[in-house]
């Protein structure tokens, strides 16, 4: 069982980041977030699968989530050297004129020069042929081996595959890529449920004890036809929950979240893929969302960077090089039990690994205790005073 809303720390390579499995699940961590392409490429699904599943692999006893490889898939594609995230900070660092958030009426993509593929990636309606970034092997993705490789890892909750869009590609090309998510939806669902020895007439939907649970993502990038178009269709094909795509402004994040779960049953669980900004958890968890994956904790702890109730601090700036107090004097994890920030500042100034694990550990227990703070409000029925009261602190100041 897992409490929501929660936060799905990412374990990439089957492993987080400069902590252990063991001091994540110690800092509350519920269920986590595996990388299906990565892992395909190394070490290999059929390695995973010999050891007995990504739980043996890496010593986690938790939920495991995989995504179906959509993700590096723009990556290596539509991203690929271009700067170019799935959610865009603004529409001028697009370069594009999008009009209102969410637009409505189609729009041509005529002010555009750019690609949705690289000579790395080469998308087809059967599935995505791609170059390996590790050794330049050709490789090949489809719905059926993308569910396959999900399977074989072992994990509890995987996903269809899809296409994921940048945010600079047209409306047309949008909708093109949208009916080849559904298309793959489809033949993911049916591969699911062959791997799982369930006919299509048998159940109306995957309802299995140890089968792994399937989420059909929901996509459209900005347009709101596509979005409620999304999820509608993906209401109708009897997956067990629902992961929320990105291709959008920062802006929209609010909108198109609570435009695609007005469309979706109440019934089953939405996760928002990719997101994790402390003001974004909120906005979806306002509109609906019941998880979060995101690479913030560890990624900000690479690079000195803490959260904290006050804003993000940068331990790395000189003016911690003394400072006896813990990051928190409230917060129970162990980095903040048994450090001071100057401990710390000093251990990224003289370049020490130990400063990467200490401030990511810190940063996992901030997001865990976040969403603790943000069920018990909900139970409360004080979410948005708490909201308010938790990101006027938050926001107030930059420390960085």
């Amino acid at each position: 069982m897992i409490e929501t809303p929660a936060f799905v720390p990412v374990a990439t390579q089957a492993a987080f980041k400069g902590v252990t499995p063991e001091a994540a699940k110690a800092a509350g961590t519920q269920v986590i977030f595996a990388n299906t392409f990565h892992l395909h490429l190394s070490p290999g699904e059929s390695v995973v699968k010999s050891v007995g599943g990504l739980h043996q692999f890496m010593n986690w006893s938790g939920p495991i989530m995989t995504d179906s490889g959509g993700f590096q898939v723009f990556s290596l594609g539509a991203a690929y050297g271009q700067g170019v995230s799935k959610v865009a900070s603004s529409a001028q660092d697009q370069g594009l004129s999008l009009g209102h958030p969410l637009k409505e009426s189609p729009y041509d993509g005529s002010d555009q020069k750019f690609s949705q593929v690289s000579s790395l990636v080469k998308i087809d309606d059967d599935g995505v042929t791609f170059r390996s970034p590790r050794d330049g092997s050709l490789r090949r993705l489809t719905p059926e081996s993308s569910i396959e490789i999900q399977h074989d890892l072992g994990a509890d909750i995987i996903l269809a595959f899809d296409e994921c869009t940048s945010p600079r590609a047209s409306y047309d090309y949008q909708r093109q890529a949208l009916a080849r998510t559904h298309r793959w939806a489809e033949r993911s669902m049916i591969e699911h449920r062959r791997l799982s020895r369930v006919t299509l007439k048998e159940v109306p939907r995957v309802t299995l004890g140890d089968a792994p649970a399937l989420f059909g993502i929901v996509q459209g990038a900005r347009f709101s036809d596509l979005r409620t178009a999304s999820a509608q269709f993906m209401s109708t094909l009897g997956v067990d929950g629902f992961a929320i795509g990105g291709s959008f402004n920062k802006e929209d994040i609010g909108a198109v979240v609570a435009l695609v779960n007005r469309q979706l049953p109440s019934d089953r669980p939405r996760h928002l893929l990719g997101i994790g900004e402390v003001e974004d958890i909120f906005a979806g968890v306002a509109n609906g969302v019941d998880t979060f994956d995101c690479v913030t904790p560890t990624r900000l702890g690479r690079h000195g960077t803490v959260e904290t109730k006050q804003g993000r601090i940068n331990l790395i700036s000189s003016k911690f090089s003394a400072d006896l107090k813990p990051i928190e004097a409230d917060c129970g994890c162990s980095t903040c039990q048994n450090y001071t920030c100057a401990y710390l500042s000093h251990l990224f100034r003289s370049r020490e690994m130990l400063a990467t694990t200490l401030a990511s550990i810190h940063n996992l227990c901030f997001f865990v205790s976040l969403l603790t703070q943000i069920r018990q409000a909900i139970f409360q029925d004080t979410l948005d005073l708490f909201r308010e009261q938790f990101l006027a602190r938050y926001l107030s100041t930059t420390q960085i």
